[in-house]
């Protein structure tokens, strides 16, 4: 019998514009002693800990390391590291939870992206023969697949603005940007600065449990209940950028339409890629699409896909959601994608 894993706890940080003043372990020792402090345990009662970050964006090789200073790894821990989104820590520490080898685990995730131009930084993300010599920008990446979009008469600039107004209208308190905020002028069209996300520093974690160790550690626990990550092309050439056929499959696998959800956290950097994933996933007006502002609002990349997760289990934790979508997104135009689905027990 498969061992059912949930969510337990979430905690993630205020996402800030700059945090020059202090280091990842500063940022991110407040994060793990919340999330721990919510179940009562202690790091010694913690049975797996994975983390995901970017030394690209740290500037610094294994900078991960540094970072399990805020955990304590000693005595020895048994811990792991995605070069990914913390999102992919996650499926690492679900996956490793069901082999029964744990019963609990800690997943963390951060990033600084205010220090270096992170536009320039993303495309080392490109393939190195054919497009990473150009050096196309995210940004402008972002807006091929916005424009693809216009063309095919799946949405337009005005619904795309309502779009970012939606996603900042948010009472989140660690959202970077909330409330009413200038659509700007445009940076590469069809996106102008209110389509694309601000650039923040920020961390995020959550904990993990196995069946009747979740039920003691937490009131209602976010029971994942599917979870699938899949990849399209790496050639931009050979996609169709106004659809996201992995994170279709993703859902599929994942199991998010057997039945149907009432709230969605999706992981859409841009304007347009909200469009794509709606699409995608068939989530019709009833669903509740990112309450918590989504990437918009906040966007600490290399967590913000863990915070989507995060969001949605802490929706299930408050009652507030029954059976929960999160999605999780790396690489250009949405060409890795996460999907996960959790639920609640029966109220």
């Amino acid at each position: 019998m498969t061992r059912e894993i949930a969510v337990i706890a979430f905690a993630q940080s205020d996402t800030l514009r700059t945090s020059e003043e202090m280091s990842e372990v500063e940022m991110l020792m407040p994060v793990l002693h919340d999330v721990l402090a919510r179940t009562g345990l202690k790091t010694a009662d913690i049975g797996f800990t994975c983390s995901g970050s970017s030394d690209y964006l740290a500037g610094r090789a294994f900078s991960f390391t540094l970072a399990l200073d805020g955990v304590g790894a000693w005595p020895p821990i048994s811990e792991s590291h995605v070069e990914m989104d913390g999102a992919w820590a996650l499926y690492e520490a679900w996956t490793k939870l069901l082999t029964g080898d744990a019963d609990t685990a800690l997943v963390y995730a951060y990033g600084k992206s205010s220090p270096g131009p992170v536009r320039d930084v993303l495309t080392r993300q490109l393939d190195p023969y054919y497009l990473a010599p150009l050096w196309p920008d995210s940004v402008a990446l972002a807006a091929l697949q916005a424009q693809a979009l216009i063309d095919a008469g799946d949405t337009d600039e005005p619904a795309l603005a309502g779009i970012a107004a939606r996603s900042r209208a948010t009472g989140n308190p660690h959202a970077q940007l909330r409330g009413p905020v200038p659509h700007g002028d445009y940076l590469v069209r069809p996106l102008r600065t209110g389509d694309c996300p601000p650039i923040g520093d920020g961390a995020a974690a959550v904990v993990l449990a196995a069946g009747e160790r979740a039920r003691e550690l937490c009131q209602r626990p976010a029971w994942i209940r599917g979870i699938d990550h899949r990849i399209e092309a790496h050639a931009l050439g050979v996609r169709d950028l106004t659809d996201s056929p992995s994170t279709r499959l993703a859902a599929e696998k994942a199991g998010a339409f057997a039945r149907p959800v009432d709230t969605a956290e999706l992981h859409a950097p841009f304007t347009s890629q909200e469009v794509v994933l709606r699409k995608a996933l068939r989530l019709g007006d009833d669903v509740r699409v990112n309450p918590s502002g989504g990437a918009l609002a906040a966007n600490p990349i290399m967590a913000a896909g863990l915070v989507r997760i995060g969001e949605a289990a802490a929706a299930v934790h408050r009652g507030a959601s029954d059976r929960a979508l999160a999605h999780a997104t790396s690489g250009p135009c949405l060409q890795q994608n996460l999907v996960a689905v959790l639920e609640g027990d029966p109220r």
